[in-house]
C-alpha cells in the first residue's frame, strides 16, 4: 500500500511539475504581455491625438499668417514653409510612433521570453 501511495505522489508531483507548473507560469505570462498591449495601445492612441493636435495648431496658424500677408508671394512663402515644416514634422512623428510600436513590441514579448 506504501509503494500505492508513493507512486502516485510522485506521478502527482510530476502532472505538477510538467504540465500545471508551465500552464500557470504561460497564462501568467499572457496575462502580462496582454497588460503590456493595452497599455501600449493607449500609449500610441494619445501619442496620435497629440500629434494631431500639434498638426491642427500648425495648420492654423499658417492659414492666419496666410491670410495676414500682404501680398502673392508672402502667401506663396507662407504655404511653402507650411509644407516643409510639415513634411520635417511628419517624418519625425513617424519615426515616434515607430520607435514607440518597436518599445511596445519589445515589452510585449518581455514576459513571454521569461524576462
Amino acid at each position: 500500500m506504501g509503494d500505492t501511495r508513493s507512486t502516485t505522489d510522485k506521478i502527482k508531483d510530476t502532472i505538477n511539475e510538467k504540465v500545471v507548473d508551465p500552464a500557470t507560469k504561460a497564462g501568467e505570462a499572457l496575462r502580462q504581455s496582454g497588460a503590456k498591449v493595452a497599455e501600449g495601445s493607449s500609449t500610441v492612441s494619445m501619442k496620435l491625438l497629440d500629434q494631431a493636435e500639434q498638426n491642427a495648431r500648425e495648420a492654423f496658424a499658417a492659414l492666419r499668417a496666410a491670410a495676414s500677408a500682404k501680398d502673392l508671394p508672402q502667401v506663396l512663402k507662407v504655404q511653402g514653409d507650411y509644407l516643409r515644416e510639415q513634411a520635417e514634422r511628419s517624418m519625425a512623428q513617424a519615426k515616434e510612433i515607430g520607435e514607440l510600436i518597436v518599445k511596445i513590441g519589445q515589452d510585449t514579448v518581455a514576459p513571454l521570453k521569461g524576462e
